[in-house]
């Protein structure tokens, strides 16, 4: 049964972690120099296929004694709040223009980029903790998948605006202290009797 809660709580804390990620940049880059219909057709299905390896990761955590398990992602929450605030800036890095604009020459790329960038990033580990800590793959699974969909729409659409207005560096310490307080919570869990 689908939790809104969850996927509410989920969307958050994946959107706040993605948002001042390399991947916003890559779509702000893709969605400059070709058709954002394109660019996020192929940057979607790329995070779907992530979403799914995340959840399926954590729903195999839940398999584990509940302490254990607690344990573990309060300890890889601690370690993504810490990547987060140790984290220096990025440059831009330089996308490889397809040879033409057509509609799966665009797609794919878009696809190929966010597949190869975020294998085994923050948001996906985040994601996976979130399906052990939840043991609700379904609702974790549609949260994340929005989350991160949101992002590279703001990426490919808007993300020079944005920045305008919200510094990257605010966004990046708000989402640290989200992942602090729910290491915070699992690491209590996990001790409590």
């Amino acid at each position: 049964m689908l939790s809104i809660g969850t996927i509410a709580l989920v969307f958050g804390v994946v959107f706040l972690a993605e948002l001042p990620d390399k991947t916003a940049l890559a779509g702000l880059m893709l969605g400059t120099r070709y058709r954002a219909s394109y660019v996020f057709a192929g940057v979607a299905a790329a995070f779907v296929v992530h979403v799914l390896l995340a959840v399926a990761a954590g729903s195999v955590l839940t398999l584990l004694p509940q302490r254990i398990v607690q344990a573990v992602v309060g300890v890889l929450f601690l370690a993504g709040a810490a990547m987060l605030l140790l984290k220096k800036d990025e440059d831009e890095e330089e996308i490889r223009k397809p040879a033409d604009q057509s509609f799966w020459k665009v797609s794919g790329a878009g696809f190929m980029l966010i597949l190869v960038a975020e294998f085994g990033d923050l948001t996906q580990i985040m994601t996976a903790n979130l399906a052990a800590r939840y043991d609700d793959p379904v609702s974790v699974g549609i949260g994340a998948v929005l989350a991160l969909w949101a992002v590279a729409g703001i990426g490919i659409l808007g993300g020079r605006t944005l920045m305008k207005y919200v510094p990257l560096k605010l966004i990046t310490k708000v989402a640290a202290v989200v992942m602090l307080a729910l290491a915070a919570f699992s690491l209590y869990e996990a001790v409590s009797p």
